[in-house]
Order: structure tokens, then C-alpha cells, then sequence
């Protein structure tokens, strides 16, 4: 033990490794959700490791003691285990593992890790909101719970920025408690450090100058689906404007940060929120820091006086309004007073007048909802409400919740396997859905929401500065959604599948049968990419903004065939027609005019296309089933010009991605 060690060596220096881990969760399949990029850093992992770096600066562990911090995302990185553990076999270093922000569908996963650091002898500490709200709503100690607990595992209950060195003292000294509760000891935001990125850490994300950040806690509504009242409790407790205006700044000189997902669950109910809307209004227009970011609001925000109109000022690209229902029965149900249906158009409206894009949270499987009700449900609110974006989740009895809780006291049944309570997955029994109902119904809102038409009808009406966000949102989300089959906010790009790394109870297979797994993995996935690389260049050709000379451009050449039209002789009309004939023979004699016109002006347009149409009906009749015989020298063409295409559809999304003010 290590103070056995310095008992003896009374002048070795002590050194303190603290490994936090944001566990992932695992797939059907037992493999865990981990991705080569992914899109949504971490806000828990920013909050212990600048809280880990005060304790440290401080010298709350001694003069002589060296704490190191070092952050592992289960999402996008493997967890080096065999090399934790044996760091804790050096003589002057203690590693303690910290299991931070554990959700209940990331619990399974995070328990195997347990397992794995306590057999090689590390003390863990694990905290988050499903230990939090179980143990808050639970008159006893839950069985998963209760298992760590008897593993020696420390379960943290609450938050810790006023008590995280004590815990950490406590680790260093060989003494931590089984159970620490700071339920009653919420922390005052204002006087704590930002949560700060490393770096290195955002470069596994496929935006590196996008960061997220707590402004506030907590929410003082009673909807019975959700648990942050049970575990951040229902007083917002909020950051102190000016340190985060401060931090933004350094972030953005230091690290290029630019953009910001600001995680508070209401950020219209943020008292600091008129402070930091002009703060970062100052920052923009007297500094030229073009700092953007997107928040998550209730219905009732746009009855805010100024509240809209500043925050799209600041930088407010994107609202994530949680909307839930356009059912009134189910709205009431749910405990959602403060949601009324007849002022979602105007709430719309109040955020599309400011140039704000909305994208809105929307729960399927409440008491009323029926398979017939959400097709309509989705189809009003493309039609009627014409949101930008809708993020779809099947309703889930969270621990933490009052749903769950009653759900235990009525002994009403409910899924037993933790890793399903991720809101893509039925968990509960409804009446009015057959088992798989409810999960088909919630696949096709995503594919019947996410349509071409829609997304293009989107996109032609977006703000122009609002235009590549909803743009690779889409990317995003029909990525995560349609070809992953998961939801966006859990998963990245690319997913990456360790062959030894699988949940307790499934068999590692051997490398052999991997590789073919893998390998119709990656076949299928490869198919899918470039369907959707069609779909969305086929969506950029159709809705990108021209620019003043291509407009100019484009009328002289309508101006040119009209001309062409009016001017041209009998004997040239002849010859065109005879070249057309020669060169497609297989197209209509007034198909072969119109051809021999554009060809007069291919050069000048050919880098203007509206459509990749031409180029899909040709492939189509080479392909289809009724199959037409081409020139090879026409089939390369083609492939030439699909290639030339894709790569200027590739370029120009890479620009809008690597340039500062984008997302």
C-alpha cells in the first residue's frame, strides 16, 4: 500500500494519477457504441478534469503531492485497462479510476469496468444521473448498485464541485467511504471554474472547434418523464457571466473554439441569461470574435421580452426546444403544464423571424399516442410547424424519474436490462401498440421526417448563415439514425467494433468469424455511405447558395438560348438535330434539340448544375433493369463527371467544416 511505502520512504514523492472515464454503452450485439470521430464532446469530463486541476493547483493534497489528470470518452477512445492497472504498480504512484456522468444505458458498461480496475486492485469512484436519481427516489439501495458497493466500488451521490478534493483526499489516503450523498450540498455555479477542453481531446471529434458547457443547473418544471428535477433539483443555480465570457475568449484565442452546444436543460431559465446574451453580443461586435452556439429552451421562451431577438444577436444559431407532444392529453399526462399546442406556431415563427433555426425534442409512445396519430404527428410538424429539425425518442421510464418511481411502486413492468434505457428501445408494454410496434413507428418518423423533399424544402428557405449547421446536422443525423440505426446523440462517424471488448455474458469471438462480421459490416456501411454522399450532393445542387456572378451568369445563358431559339436557321437546326442523332441515338427528336442547345453553353455551365438527374437516369438505363448498350467512351464520361461532381460536393462541405465560424 502506498502509505506503507511513504511511511518508509518519508521524503518520496507522491504521485496521484486520476483516470476519469466517460463510460459508453453497448450495442444489441453486445459491442461497445465506440466511433472513429465523434460529434458531441463531453461537458461531464471538461467539469472533473478543470475541478481536478484546482484541487492541484491548490495543493489541497499536500505540498509534496503531484496529481495528474488524465480523461478517457468510452465513445471515441478504447480504454487502455492492462495499462491503467499496472500504472498503479509503480512505487511513488497511486491511479484512482473515476467513472463520471453514468447514465442508466451507459450503467452495464460502466459496471464491467468495475470489475476489470477493482480485480487489478484500483480504487473506483462512479457518479452520474443514474446512481443519483435511483438512490434518490429509491428507499433502498438498488441490486446493480448494491453489487458495486460490494465490489468495494465508491458511489458518488450528487455533485462534487465543493466537495471533489475531500473525495480525493480520502482516495489518496486509503479511506475512501462506500457511499458518499451530497444530495442536500448543491454547489453555487457562480464562484466554480468553467469546465475547460484539452485540446487533444477535441480532435477526435469531427469538429474540433466545437465544445459544450453548463451555464446552469437544474429546472423548476415537474414533467414526470425526466429526472433532472431529482437530480439537479428544481433551483437553477447558474455560472457567473463573466468568467464565462472570459473563458470563451481564451477558448477561442487558445483553441479556435467557436462554437458551442451550451447544455443547460432550460437555458430560458437561466437568470444570467440577459448578461450573457450582451456579453457575448460585446464580444462579437467590439472584438470580432465570432463566437456561435445553440441552446435548449422551453415553449414559453419566446414570451421572453428581448430573450429571442439577443440570443439570436449573440450567436444563437439553433434552439433544441424540448416540444414533446402536439397531443394536449399527452402533454398532461407527461406533467407538462408549461407546454400549450396552440402557441407552438407562434414560439416557431418568434425563433424563424430571428434568423434561428429550431429543432425540436419529440417523445413518442405517451398514453394517447397510437401508430396513426405520430405518422400525423410528423407530418404536422413538417407542415404546419415547419421545424428545421425533430429529434425522436421513445418514452422511457428513467431511474431518476417519477415515471420510473411510480412504475416500481405499482410494479408495473419494465425492462430489466439497464443498456436498453437509451430512448431507442421499448422498455415499457403499451396498450396501444403491439410488441415492436412502438420501435417500428419510431424508425419510420426518422426516415418519413428526414425525407429528400423535406430536407430540401428546409434548406431552401434557411437563413444563409444558418444554411451548412442544418446541413451537416442532416449528414448527422440520417447517418446515425437511418444507416446506424441509433440515435444521433450517442453516436459519431465510423463505428469501430474491438473484437475482445464486449459486454460480460457475450463469448469474444475468434479473429476469424470478426473479421467476417467486420467485413459485412464494413460493405454494407460502404454502400450506405455513398448513397448518402448521393443524396446529400444531389440535396446541395438543388438548394446551395449562388452566388451575384452565377445568377448573372446563369440568366445571360437563358438569355443566350432564348436568342438561340429566335435566330437560328433552318440548315443549323439540321445539323444540330444530325449530331444530336449521331451522339444519342436513343433519345426523342425534341429530347435531341433541347440537347444540342445546353450543349452550346455545357462549358459555361457545367459547373453550375442544378441537379446530378441527368447523370442518375443515365446510370439508371445502364443498370435497371431495362438495361440500354452505351459507347465506353460515354460510360467514362459519365463516371468522369459523377467523380468531378462528388469531389467539388466534398470540397466545398470540407471548406464550410474547417472554416472558424462554422459548425
Amino acid at each position: 500500500m502506498i502509505s506503507r511505502y511513504l511511511k518508509a520512504h518519508p521524503h518520496a514523492n507522491k504521485n496521484i494519477r486520476i483516470v476519469i472515464i466517460k463510460p459508453s454503452k453497448y450495442d444489441d450485439e453486445g459491442y461497445v457504441i465506440r466511433h472513429f470521430r465523434g460529434v458531441l464532446p463531453s461537458n461531464t469530463l471538461a467539469c472533473l478534469s478543470s475541478l481536478t486541476q484546482e484541487v492541484a493547483r491548490q495543493k489541497f493534497l499536500g505540498e509534496d503531492v503531484t496529481l495528474e489528470v488524465d480523461l478517457f470518452d468510452d465513445t471515441v477512445q478504447k480504454i487502455p485497462v492492462d495499462r491503467i492497472i499496472q500504472s498503479n504498480h509503480l512505487p511513488r504512484q497511486r491511479t484512482i479510476i473515476v467513472l463520471a456522468g453514468v447514465q442508466s444505458n451507459q450503467f452495464p458498461r460502466a459496471a464491467d469496468l468495475a470489475r476489470k480496475f477493482r480485480s487489478g486492485g484500483l480504487q473506483v469512484l462512479i457518479g452520474g444521473f443514474h446512481v443519483t436519481g435511483t438512490l434518490a427516489l429509491s428507499k433502498t439501495v438498488t441490486p446493480e448498485i448494491q453489487e458495486l458497493l460490494d465490489l468495494g466500488v465508491s458511489v458518488v451521490q450528487g455533485e462534487v464541485e465543493d466537495t471533489w478534493g475531500e473525495i480525493l483526499r480520502d482516495a489518496a489516503e486509503d479511506r475512501l467511504q462506500p457511499l458518499y450523498d451530497f444530495m442536500q450540498r448543491k454547489p453555487d455555479l457562480n464562484s466554480h471554474p468553467i469546465p475547460m477542453f484539452h485540446k487533444n481531446y477535441l480532435k477526435k471529434f469531427i469538429v474540433s472547434n466545437f465544445g459544450t458547457i453548463d451555464c446552469s443547473r437544474g429546472c423548476p418544471f415537474n414533467c414526470s418523464f425526466c429526472s433532472i428535477i431529482n437530480v439537479q433539483g428544481k433551483e437553477m443555480r447558474v455560472r457567473s457571466p463573466q468568467m464565462l465570457i472570459d473563458t470563451l475568449r481564451n477558448n477561442y484565442q487558445q483553441h479556435h473554439l467557436s462554437f458551442y452546444f451550451f447544455t443547460d436543460d432550460n437555458f430560458a431559465r437561466n437568470s444570467n441569461w440577459k448578461a450573457i446574451f450582451q456579453g457575448l453580443i460585446r464580444m462579437r461586435e467590439e472584438e470580432h470574435i465570432p463566437i456561435q452556439f445553440m441552446i435548449q429552451v422551453d415553449t414559453q421562451s419566446h414570451k421572453i421580452p428581448d430573450f429571442v431577438t439577443l440570443a439570436s444577436k449573440a450567436g444563437c444559431t439553433q434552439v433544441f426546444i424540448g416540444m414533446e407532444s402536439i397531443n394536449p392529453k399527452n402533454l398532461k399526462a407527461a406533467g407538462k403544464m408549461q407546454n400549450h399546442v396552440q402557441d407552438y406556431a407562434a414560439l416557431i415563427a418568434a425563433w424563424h423571424n430571428s434568423k434561428v433555426a429550431t429543432h425540436v425534442a419529440y417523445i413518442l409512445g405517451f398514453p394517447f399516442d397510437t401508430p396513426e396519430s405520430i405518422r400525423e404527428d410528423v407530418q404536422r410538424l413538417q407542415n404546419e410547424l415547419k421545424v428545421e429539425q425533430a429529434s425522436f425518442f421513445m418514452l422511457t421510464p428513467i431511474p431518476g424519474s417519477k415515471d420510473h418511481a411510480r412504475m416500481v411502486r405499482d410494479k408495473v413492468y419494465t425492462d430489466p436490462d439497464l443498456n436498453k434505457y437509451d430512448s431507442f428501445h421499448e422498455t415499457i408494454r403499451h396498450p396501444n401498440f403491439k410488441p415492436g410496434e412502438l420501435a417500428d413507428s419510431y424508425r419510420k418518423a426518422w426516415k418519413e421526417f428526414y425525407s429528400f423533399g423535406y430536407m430540401r424544402e428546409v434548406l431552401s428557405q434557411a437563413n444563409p448563415e444558418n444554411y451548412w449547421n442544418i446541413f451537416c446536422n442532416f449528414i448527422w443525423y440520417k447517418n446515425a439514425a437511418i444507416i446506424e440505426g441509433g440515435h444521433p446523440m450517442i453516436h459519431g462517424f465510423f463505428r469501430l467494433k474491438d473484437r475482445a471488448d464486449r459486454r460480460s455474458g457475450f463469448p469474444v469471438e475468434s479473429r476469424f468469424r470478426h473479421f467476417r462480421r467486420r467485413f459485412r459490416d464494413m460493405r454494407k456501411l460502404a454502400r450506405s455511405w455513398l448513397l448518402l454522399a448521393l443524396e446529400m450532393e444531389e440535396l446541395w445542387l438543388q438548394t446551395r447558395k449562388r452566388s451575384e456572378a452565377e445568377v448573372r451568369l446563369l440568366a445571360e445563358i437563358k438569355r443566350m438560348r432564348l436568342q438561340v431559339n429566335r435566330n437560328l436557321r433552318s440548315a443549323e437546326l439540321q445539323l444540330a438535330h444530325v449530331r444530336a442523332r449521331i451522339h444519342f441515338p436513343e433519345l426523342s427528336v425534341p429530347s435531341r434539340l433541347s440537347l444540342a442547345f445546353r450543349n452550346l453553353n455545357f462549358r459555361m455551365a457545367k459547373r453550375i448544375t442544378y441537379s446530378r438527374s441527368d447523370l442518375k437516369s443515365f446510370w439508371k438505363r445502364k443498370y435497371g433493369k431495362k438495361r440500354t448498350l452505351f459507347r465506353p467512351d460515354r460510360i467514362v464520361l459519365n463516371f468522369l463527371k459523377d467523380v468531378q461532381l462528388l469531389l467539388l460536393f466534398i470540397m466545398d462541405l470540407a471548406r464550410q467544416m474547417l472554416e472558424p465560424s462554422s459548425l
